[in-house]
């Protein structure tokens, strides 16, 4: 018997390797090669018929169907809903939600079709207990406590389900790999034979991935080449507001977000995310500032505080929560070259309400105006609303939707609106709303200190 080759694979890339080492050749990241036993199989040849070459002005465009999953939030984030023959890839954190959320639309989805669950890391009563404790119809969802890629399959196949639910694909294994149930290469196997029978039966595949504490997903990242839809479940354990977010969709928009709130029956959708994350104290605060960020499809308002003191340590502290840090040091830079504010010697703290993460360049302005509100004492009104993006030269420019950013501002009682000077409103804006337009970061200072009150 021929002695088995030994390969290492790189979790993040997938690349192979006959020895191990530190650092992938591929892609250059570190410690992420896993040892992996390669197979002595023979691989088959090709099945099935031969393919014939169309021309792509032949191919009839249909519209996709959609079904409706019983989550107006989900449905969102996927771009209207699950396409049949689709892959949907769901990660989070431990207790995020996911398993929960799956057994909501499992349920409802089971009331129009044949759906199975596979319970993979669960046992049958744990999640007859959960279904039972959020009070969910289960009288025609079938259950099934199964490992093995290949004897699911047959149960596939049996079944002929419209929806398959895995939890978790870090579980599964499959007898084409030698490698132990969530490694590497296993994942990547399993996950493959998965997504071929989901395809080749036109079902529609959702698939669990845990994710590491860095907050990457487990295993290779191979895996979100293969899917259709990668979406993330995110949440705070303090808070019980999940945040789901699309980072990958071939059926709909990318960085859509869904917003709900973990009860007791559930998961439950928030219709307007803005107004939770919009509840201030009634009194005027200093460092204190609501701006209208682009998620997806929709406006949001959201509150950025910043709080400037002086340093007691050698260097000064940049703290940020929820946005970029390196966004932040270079927009202080700005503000010192063409603001004439120094906070070199300055401790800044920077925090997005409600635990969101902003990576927008609109929110420039309104974190800029923040940081000078914490630093000059000035109170800011609570009608006020801010966005814009902000050059280097001090330049404030103009972003995507901004007349539908108005808009969402005024609906919710906001009064005034600095915005850039290339966002300035037609006539259809509601006037309600005063819109101040500024062109550079002098202008800025010099209408937030006239519409500020010391404080």
């Amino acid at each position: 018997m021929p002695k088995q080759r030994v390969l290492f694979l790189c979790a993040e890339c997938g690349a192979e390797h006959t020895k191990w080492q530190g650092q992938c050749s591929a892609c250059k990241s570190w410690n992420s090669l896993s040892e992996s036993k390669a197979s002595n199989r023979v691989p088959r040849g090709p099945q099935g018929e031969l393919q014939q070459v169309v021309k792509l002005s032949e191919v009839a465009v249909k519209k996709l169907p959609r079904l409706n999953s019983g989550q107006t939030e989900f449905d969102r984030v996927l771009g209207g809903g699950l396409v049949p023959g689709s892959v949907v890839l769901i990660s989070g954190n431990p207790g995020a939600g996911k398993s929960t959320l799956l057994t909501q639309v499992s349920s409802f989805m089971s009331e129009t079709g044949p759906v199975l669950y596979v319970a993979g890391e669960e046992s049958l009563a744990q999640v007859a207990i959960r279904a039972s404790r959020l009070g969910l119809p289960v009288e025609n969802l079938d259950i099934v406590s199964e490992t093995s890629c290949e004897r699911l399959i047959s149960i596939w196949r049996e079944l002929t389900p419209n929806v398959v639910i895995v939890d978790s694909i870090q579980v599964m294994f499959t007898e084409n790999s030698d490698s132990s149930p969530g490694g590497v290469n296993q994942v990547r196997e399993s996950a493959s034979m998965l997504i071929q029978q989901a395809k080749s039966s036109n079902t529609i595949l959702i698939l669990v991935g845990h994710v590491t504490k860095e907050g990457s997903l487990a295993g290779p990242r191979t895996l979100e080449h293969m899917i259709d839809a990668f979406i993330s479940l995110e949440g705070q354990r303090d808070s019980k507001f999940r945040l789901l977010r699309s980072i990958k969709n071939r059926f709909g928009p990318v960085n859509e977000l869904g917003v709900f709130a973990m009860t007791e029956k559930g998961l439950r959708e928030i219709k307007n995310p803005s107004s939770i994350f919009l509840s201030r104290s009634q009194e005027l605060k200093p460092g204190s500032v609501v701006m209208v960020v682009w998620e997806g499809t929709r406006p949001l308002l959201l509150e950025i505080q910043a709080l400037v003191d002086e340093s007691v340590l050698g260097q000064a502290r940049r703290v940020v929560v929820g946005l970029e840090q390196n966004r932040l040091v270079m927009l202080l830079a700005i503000l010192h070259r063409h603001g004439g504010l120094q906070v070199a010697d300055q401790d800044v703290f920077v925090n997005a309400v409600g635990g969101i993460r902003i990576s927008e360049t609109s929110s420039d302005l309104a974190l800029l105006a923040s940081v000078i509100s914490s630093f000059r004492n000035w109170a800011l009104p609570h009608d006020l609303v801010i966005f814009g993006e902000v050059g280097l030269s001090g330049e404030i420019r103009p972003v995507p939707n901004g007349q539908e950013r108005i808009k969402e501002a005024s609906k919710h009682g906001f009064k005034i609106a600095v915005i850039p000077h290339g966002n300035r409103p037609n006539k259809s804006i509601d006037k309600s709303i005063r819109t101040i337009a500024v062109k550079d970061l002098a202008e800025v200072i010099s209408h937030l200190e006239n519409l500020s009150s010391p404080n």
